[in-house]
């Protein structure tokens, strides 16, 4: 039969309807959505998810065509500011200290807005749009994250939307480079290379990383990259994008006493001296006698200070509250413990499991991100596109459901007084945990510790 348009449509009417249908409700998200409107975020987040859903259902074998219909839905953000986010607004401003030769770890926004010769474009716009807790704090992001937002800036010159526009198509294209590891990994995984279309059509990632400009796409392009790299045991070259990783967000920290076991101890030593090494040539350049103090202190904010859409921990605050306990001092106490038992937890998976094969290993990461997230005080939506680039390359798919679900948290951004809806928050966790529970028990390879090739 002749491959005329006629034919490919009769062949695929419907998942092309539905991509169309798909792309008008992106871009009422992108061009006609006020993050105060809950109740059409969460319509049109729920819209996009069934079709998302029915796409991958209909044409999981059709590479081309999944691939064209995720790069047209991030492409409708392309030419608009984000209206869920107000963070890169911080970007920015960073980017364009950093383009100036100004350490953005030393000097924080309300200091700096104060001086008649600032050289920011756009600086009160900025300043004034930041919000006043970015503003009152030094940068927390790592310097690789640093050197994009420079390039965004320098780029797009002193239009802010010049700056979003660059910074959006790094995220893009770092999102098409996540397709392609991720699909090389999945077939060496003896997976089914469609399952990567998880991440790549998931509402949450086109909506928080290209819409919203949250890098986690940039890191995870690093990092499936690194693990590919591992699959085929190159894991000397496997380092050097696996510090990039860690230079664009902190989160893979996390996972490197797991590769001990994975590599052998040898090569693990190895394989931490490339990445130390590649991490300090990278935080060199703003090196000085206040950067470490400044930025463990930003760092350590958001075990102590922060709190978002939390899930062990709002349930304790509220068992803490029957008993006139005051949240104020809580949330320090909590995270404090935080800390110390995701360090015993990460041990624990590293001493007390098999992480030799990949399989192993990755699944170990995707418990671990996981119980911290569910022990974390603040989980921000974007935060889970971490747990559901992981679930794709296990058997554990609950961070799908997470992706959808945590949508839910928005609702806080609905109030004047940004007050959370612990019912909603409930339904979020409580549907996360119950399907963990049935794939746990449900699954031929446990999600525990005392896992054995």
């Amino acid at each position: 039969m002749p491959n005329t348009p006629a034919t490919y449509w009769k062949l695929h009417k419907v998942p092309i309807l539905m991509a169309l249908l798909g792309a008008i409700l992106y871009y009422t998200f992108a061009f006609q959505l006020e993050r105060t409107d809950f109740i059409k975020l969460l319509t049109l987040f729920a819209a996009s998810f069934f079709l998302c859903l029915k796409l991958i259902q209909f044409e999981k074998w059709n590479l081309k065509f999944l691939l064209v219909v995720g790069v047209i839905f991030r492409l409708i953000f392309l030419l608009t500011e984000p209206n869920l986010s107000q963070d890169y607004y911080r970007f920015i401003w960073d980017g364009h200290l950093v383009g100036n030769f100004i350490n953005p770890y030393l000097e924080v926004p309300n200091n700096l807005i104060t001086q008649s010769d600032l050289v920011i474009p756009n600086a009160q716009l900025l300043y004034n749009s930041m919000g006043s807790l970015s503003a009152k704090h030094f940068s927390n992001y790592p310097p690789l994250n640093q050197l994009l937002f420079a390039i965004a800036a320098l780029l797009g010159g002193k239009s802010i939307m010049g700056s979003v526009l660059v910074m959006r198509t790094m995220i893009i294209l770092a999102d098409i480079g996540i397709l392609y590891f991720g699909r090389k990994l999945l077939k060496n995984l003896n997976q089914s290379p469609h399952l990567i279309f998880w991440y790549f059509l998931n509402p949450l990632v086109i909506i928080e990383l290209t819409g919203n400009l949250h890098f986690e796409g940039v890191m995870l392009f690093f990092f499936v990259w690194s693990l590919y790299l591992l699959s085929v045991k190159k894991w000397r070259l496997a380092a050097i994008p696996y510090a990039l990783s860690i230079c664009v967000k902190l989160v893979p920290l996390l996972f490197l006493p797991l590769f001990l076991k994975h590599l052998g101890f040898k090569k693990s030593i190895t394989f931490y001296i490339i990445i130390g090494a590649s991490c300090l040539l990278m935080f060199a350049p703003f090196y000085s006698s206040e950067f470490i103090a400044n930025y463990s202190e930003t760092v350590g904010l958001w075990f102590s200070n922060f709190e978002f859409n939390a899930g062990i921990y709002n349930a304790i605050k509220q068992i803490s509250i029957q008993f006139d306990g005051k949240p104020w001092e809580l949330i320090k106490t909590y995270g404090k413990i935080t800390p110390i038992v995701t360090i015993l937890v990460v041990l624990l998976f590293t001493f007390l499991r098999d992480n030799q094969k990949i399989s192993v290993l990755i699944t170990s990461m995707l418990a671990v991100l996981t119980l911290y997230y569910f022990m974390s005080a603040t989980v921000h939506p974007w935060y889970i596109v971490f747990l559901v680039v992981l679930g794709i390359f296990t058997r554990y798919k609950y961070a799908i459901l997470w992706s959808a679900t945590v949508i839910l948290s928005y609702y806080a951004y609905s109030k004047m007084d940004f007050k959370e809806n612990l019912g909603l928050i409930a339904v979020e966790y409580i549907s996360v945990y119950a399907f963990l529970i049935y794939e746990i028990f449900n699954s031929k390879e446990q999600f525990v510790i005392f896992r054995k090739n």
